[in-house]
């Protein structure tokens, strides 16, 4: 039956290409089409080509905008800023001599989901992996028609496209569609938590690609923008190179570049563990940077950027010819939660509890990824004051005899543990740098650590293994960030 089912849908999606195949004089990008989404509370672009010096005409919602084709054929044009809306309406763009029809343009929150294969991991089963938790009622459940999902196709190439190439259309969301086009779990938890909350359509574009690094989906100018990747910046464009999913700007420009300047609200991003097994963890955060800084650049625009960090996964064990220490996944944590420091309107969901088998990179509780991402976005996009976003942040530490004193942010009523139990994966160390693990208990918004080895503790370090699954949260039950005070040293 599910076989039949998408047999059907991918019918109907070649048939919607033949509808919607642009005339000869007006011509839109794919992602232009019936059942959009178009981003409320800001100028949303409408682009496109045509014959030099045409006179084309875009009208929507009782607006009507003209503008004229370049010398180039191309033009665009900027809808006023437009209220959210689930009523369906038609946009028209006209030249002289044709015209191209959307229907059932519906007008919310439009978010880009991207990354590598824990972006790309669907609902339900798929090639070497297990489906989400609940997978079945899941789908059963996944029906919002306020909800589409567009589909960005795996292509590389070695210069900016004009367009994306489609693995499907704006779609509405329901059992039988999310299910046909494999559209992110994460993405689409996310989404569905924005639109149970805001009561407003969503659109999420999903552009992801498994086992791939940041540096093919970073863009030359991002690069451009961190002195010490310079390197990158030249391979990116390096003529004549061949296009691999390792080349720098090979997956942004055909199916980032083309994508901008539709309007979205912001970014999701659940990528990592390639660049941890390529043995770069320790730059990876001047390597998010780059990504963000290039992305904004190419939108104009300083959207919001909510990424997941990698979650623990017995590394040094299961790819033990390319990671050798077990600290080496905590070194590119460390990295993700640097980036968050450098880079504004940025936010980190951790998910040191959300693992169910250590030898699986992909996890199966995407539910709660994709609905801690929204927490960042409802509380700094959408201005929920009542949202928690962030578990517990390490401060500082107050050293007293044999006692240190660890005090914490983003507390939320106070500290816990999700089982009872002592906080575990603390360790404590003396001028002697050897750690010891720490007996710890919480205090209110404190953590108290001692071992007797360590007369006079000088620094801690938490959850600092790959397998790390501590059991310290606040009382929004969100975990705490690992985290080391002897960075660099």
């Amino acid at each position: 039956m599910k076989k039949c089912t998408a047999a059907r849908f991918l019918l109907t999606v070649v048939f919607a290409f033949a509808l919607l195949a642009p005339l000869e004089a007006v011509e839109l990008p794919g992602l232009f089409a019936d059942r959009m989404v178009l981003q409320s509370g800001v100028e949303a672009p409408v682009w496109g080509k045509a014959r030099a010096g045409d006179e084309i005409t875009v009208t929507f919602a009782e607006q009507t905008k003209r503008v004229k084709a370049g010398a180039d054929g191309r033009w665009i044009a900027r809808l006023d800023p437009l209220e959210p809306s689930a009523q369906p309406r038609e946009l028209v763009v006209k030249g002289p001599d044709g015209e191209a029809r959307f229907a059932d343009v519906l007008v919310g929150e439009v978010w880009l989901c991207s990354g590598q294969s824990n972006m790309e991991k669907p609902i339900g089963e798929r090639r070497r992996q297990k489906p989400v938790f609940n997978a079945e009622e899941e789908i059963r459940a996944a029906g919002f028609p306020q909800i589409r999902l567009f589909r960005v196709k795996k292509i590389r190439a070695d210069e900016p496209r004009d367009d994306v190439e489609l693995a499907a259309p704006w779609t509405v969301c329901s059992p039988d569609t999310i299910d046909a086009i494999k559209f992110s779990a994460a993405g689409y938890f996310f989404g569905r938590k924005l639109h149970t909350e805001l009561n407003v359509p969503v659109g999420l574009i999903e552009a992801s690609w498994g086992g791939t690094r940041i540096e093919p989906w970073t863009a030359p100018e991002g690069f451009d923008a961190v002195p010490e990747l310079s390197v990158f910046a030249v391979a990116a464009r390096q003529p004549g190179a061949k296009v691999e999913n390792t080349q720098p700007s090979s997956l942004y420009n055909a199916m980032i570049y083309p994508l901008a300047p539709y309007a979205i609200r912001g970014v999701i991003w659940y990528q990592g563990e390639s660049n941890l097994t390529s043995g770069d963890g320790a730059n990876y955060a001047q390597k998010m940077v780059a990504l963000v800084q290039g992305w904004r650049a190419a939108w104009k625009s300083e959207m919001s950027f909510y990424y997941v960090q990698i979650a623990p996964f017995l590394y040094h064990v299961a790819r033990n010819t390319q990671v050798a220490s077990p600290e080496a996944a905590p070194i590119l944590q460390e990295a993700q939660t640097r980036a968050m420091q450098l880079l504004p309107r940025t936010g980190m969901v951790v998910t040191t509890d959300l693992v169910d088998d250590l030898f699986d990179i992909h996890p199966r509780n995407k539910r709660d990824v994709g609905e801690r991402l929204a927490r960042w976005a409802l509380a700094h996009d959408y201005a929920r004051s009542d949202v928690v976003f962030s578990g517990p942040v390490f401060q500082s530490m107050e050293v007293k005899g044999q006692l240190a004193y660890l005090t914490f942010d983003h507390v939320h009523g106070g500290l816990i543990t999700n089982d009872g139990k002592p906080p575990r994966w603390f360790v404590i160390a003396g001028d002697d740098g050897l750690f010891y693990p720490a007996k710890a208990v919480i205090e209110g918004g404190r953590v108290i650590l001692s071992n007797p080895k360590v007369p006079a503790p000088k620094t801690v370090r938490f959850a600092w293994d790959e397998a790390a699954q501590p059991n310290l949260f606040n009382k929004a039950g969100l975990p705490a960030v690992p985290f080391r005070m002897d960075a660099g040293k």
